[in-house]
């Protein structure tokens, strides 16, 4: 991420290219922030596919950024990492998606799966242990490590995945976006991403304490796994199944939301 030192030097180049429309100031403000880029790329790249060029990841992390910077408006008092990162996220899984890099079928036995997880933490009253998913799918426990490994990459995505407010009339937002207030939205929307937002908190805190330790360190310490399974004294692997059964649990619990929000 870039430093406080950056920020400083940023300063002259927002008021050059905000206020003088200078083309210069924006070229110079995007090799300012281009670490940014390569820091989010870093932190996706773990667990993607071997198919996945991380030069390509970077390519679609600049629209990302080039898009962030000539939206951000410096006068609101925003951090502008705090506006830029989740663009560039959400540029490079654009990017991801248009590739196509994760088979249909691997998709689809991710959804047969969350749906089992929300259906037997209804039926049970309580999150699911792997070995009670592992028989009421009819293979060993050790099968249902491998199924998650397999998976992982599709759980990459889950909480850039745009989701409708407003039945669909209007805007859609990002999961990520409802955590941080990074633009004004009308009353109604407001209040749909902020119902959005305490599903999510809710859904999060329902987790196994591990799998909540996992997202939180991840998604909001921004730690990579491998630092959060040096915290926890856990394999990177063990780090990224965890990982995975959290979002797919996430997933499936919100399905409903998600439902609800659509047909409203």
């Amino acid at each position: 991420m870039t430093s406080t030192k950056s920020a400083v030097l940023a300063a002259p180049l927002w008021t050059r290219y905000k206020v003088h429309h200078d083309r210069v100031a924006r070229d110079e403000l995007i090799v300012l922030y281009a670490p940014l880029v390569k820091y989010v790329a870093g932190r996706l790249a773990i667990g993607l596919p071997s198919n996945v060029d991380r030069d390509d990841l970077y390519s679609y992390g600049v629209f990302g950024l080039i898009d962030a910077i000539e939206k951000f408006d410096p006068t609101r008092g925003l951090k502008f990492e705090t506006y830029a990162v989740s663009r560039v996220r959400g540029s490079m899984f654009d990017g991801l998606r248009a590739m196509d890099w994760v088979p249909a079928s691997v998709r689809q036995r991710a959804k047969e799966l969350e749906k089992l997880l929300h259906s037997l933490s209804g039926k049970l009253g309580r999150v699911a242990t792997d070995q009670e998913v592992a028989e009421a799918m009819g293979i060993t426990e050790a099968e249902y490590q491998k199924l998650l490994h397999d998976l992982q990459a599709t759980s990459l995505l889950s909480l850039d995945e745009p989701w409708t407010t407003d039945g669909g009339k209007s805007e859609s937002v990002r999961l990520l976006d409802t955590l941080i207030d990074v633009r004004g939205h009308d009353p109604v929307t407001a209040a749909e991403v902020s119902e959005l937002r305490n599903t999510l908190i809710r859904s999060i805190d329902r987790l196994p304490e591990k799998e909540r330790l996992v997202i939180t360190l991840y998604y909001y310490e921004d730690l990579t796994l491998k630092e959060i399974g040096s915290l926890m004294n856990l394999s990177e692997s063990r780090i990224s199944q965890l990982h995975t059964k959290a979002i797919l649990r996430l997933r499936g619990q919100l399905s409903r939301h998600k439902k609800k929000l659509i047909e409203n």
